[in-house]
C-alpha cells in the first residue's frame, strides 16, 4: 500500500476546492501525512491592453488572496491543527508543479469545475495539466 507523507492541496476557495480539501484532510488523517493549502494567484493578462494595471489594483488582488487563504487555513487548522499554507502569483498550474517539487509533495489532491466545450477550450483546465505534468499521483474531486 503506498503511504503518503506530503499532500498539496491547490485551492480556488470554490466548492470543488473545498471537497478536495476534505479528500485530503481524510487521507492525511489516515497516513499520518502533512497538508499544505496553496493558492495562487495571477494578474490577467490582456494582450490587446497596452497599459499596465495600476498598483493599487494589483495590491488590491493580492491582498483578497491573503485574506482568503488565511480564513481557509484557519478554518482548516480547527480539523488539522498542523496544517501549512503557500500563496503564490503566477500561473497555477506551474506553481502547482514548482511547490510540488519545493515542498517535496508526493500527493495532489485538487478540485476539478469538469469544464467542457468552449469553455474548457478557452480556459483552460490547470487541473488538466496538473495530472499531465505532475511528477506524483494527483486525485481530482468534483463539488
Amino acid at each position: 500500500m503506498t503511504t503518503f507523507k506530503h499532500i498539496l492541496v491547490p485551492t480556488d476557495f470554490q466548492g470543488a476546492s473545498s471537497s478536495a480539501l476534505n479528500v485530503a484532510v481524510n487521507l492525511a488523517k489516515k497516513h499520518d501525512a502533512r497538508v499544505t493549502l496553496l493558492h495562487v494567484w495571477e494578474i490577467p493578462v490582456y494582450p490587446y491592453l497596452d497599459f499596465m494595471l495600476a498598483s493599487d489594483v494589483v495590491s488590491s488582488v493580492e491582498d483578497a488572496a491573503t485574506k482568503g487563504l488565511s480564513r481557509a487555513v484557519t478554518e482548516l487548522r480547527k480539523e488539522f491543527p498542523g496544517a501549512e499554507s503557500q500563496l503564490r502569483t503566477g500561473e497555477a498550474w506551474q506553481q502547482i508543479q514548482d511547490a510540488i517539487r519545493e515542498l517535496g509533495a508526493d500527493l495532489v489532491v485538487m478540485g476539478t469545475h469538469a469544464r467542457r466545450g468552449l469553455s474548457h477550450l478557452m480556459l483552460g483546465s490547470v487541473a488538466e495539466k496538473t495530472v499531465r505534468l505532475s511528477p506524483v499521483p494527483v486525485l481530482t474531486v468534483h463539488e
